[in-house]
């Protein structure tokens, strides 16, 4: 593979279906992306990893849903890490670029060790979907499973939409020949495609009776989705990380005889949605009064986009619902 080639497939999703198995499915690569994310901020190793990892199981989420506008995936824990929130903003337009961003919050005395997952408590898994303007924002939550944060995301899809889904995924500093060390990371996804599911009401088999594949499957739906199953096991994290072998070959190494069948691929950037505008509109809720308390001795008030990290140095006297001088002027 020239360099060319494994840039072509650096901060991208591949879309693909197993014919014979109705299944479908995403190929990911994470480079650019990450550090995008990650330089805005000093995280320890463990919550950069957690972060990576979240930021991959956007991507590969984010490009299976029909999305208008925001897809969100957020964890709340008891662990030293609190929060991670991303967003996946789908294309604006037909051959454009998705957009993702994400951050930690976290207590950074609390941090021990160097296994990322241990660094989340218990708490939940949280997927909100926002299609814009005119509709009513969707939110569907799980708790966090004790095998990772993918397995959250299977247990989501098992229990609120019933289809059984699978995530392999890889991540971790790479330095590749002449260059500098930075965060790579690789996925699939596997997904059933939508069917009448045999489940009745009552507990699933999983953790904390939730819902499994087994217990949604059954008959030749079951045995595919076993079979496929066993194939992406064999797969190899260098393959999924890449850049030396293309996704395309991949999924010929891993399901030719699943005749995999793709579709067009969907690059994907680091992009945030903060403004100075967006700003002032949070602020626009609050009275003189407020916002004399957020003014600092400098007679200023700061923003800080957690997600990208511009700040934000306004006068308050253009803030608030009642500004006595408005940046348009209008009282």
């Amino acid at each position: 593979m020239t360099l060319g080639q494994k840039i072509a497939w650096d901060d991208t999703i591949l879309p693909f279906q197993l014919d014979n198995a109705d299944i479908r499915g995403r190929v990911a690569r994470l480079d650019g992306v990450l550090d995008g994310i990650l330089k805005q901020h000093d995280y320890p190793n463990a919550v950069e990893a957690l972060v990576a990892e979240m930021a991959l199981l956007t991507a590969l989420i984010g490009q299976t849903i029909k999305l208008r506008w925001k897809l969100s995936l957020q964890i709340q824990t008891n662990g030293p890490v609190r929060m991670i929130a991303t967003d996946y903003y789908a294309p604006a337009a037909e051959g454009d670029a998705a957009r993702i961003r994400a951050y930690a919050s976290f207590d950074r005395d609390r941090i021990s060790g160097d296994d990322p997952f241990s660094q989340v408590g218990e708490g939940y898994f949280a997927v909100l979907m926002d299609q814009g303007p005119g509709s009513e924002p969707y939110q569907g939550i799980t708790p966090i499973s004790g095998n990772g944060l993918s397995a959250s995301a299977e247990a989501y899809f098992a229990q609120s939409e019933q289809l059984p889904t699978r995530f392999a995924l890889t991540f971790g500093k790479s330095t590749e020949k002449g260059g500098a060390e930075h965060w790579r990371a690789g996925g699939i996804m596997l997904q059933h495609m939508p069917a009448a599911s045999p489940y009745a009401e009552g507990g699933g088999s999983g953790e904390e009776g939730l819902l499994l594949p087994a217990d949604i499957l059954d008959g030749d739906d079951e045995e595919n989705w076993n079979r496929v199953n066993m194939l992406l096991d064999t797969v190899d994290d260098l393959e999924m990380i890449g850049p030396s072998v293309a996704p395309t070959d991949l999924l010929v190494r891993l399901f030719h005889e699943e005749v995999p069948r793709v579709f067009d691929m969907q690059p994907v950037r680091f992009g945030c949605t903060c403004s100075e505008d967006r700003v002032r509109n949070s602020l626009s809720i609050y009275s003189a009064k407020d916002i004399e308390k957020m003014t600092t001795e400098e007679g200023i008030v700061t923003a800080d986009c957690q997600f990208c990290g511009a700040h934000y140095r306004l006068d308050p006297k253009t803030l608030g619902f009642d500004a006595q001088n408005p940046p348009d002027g209008d009282a």
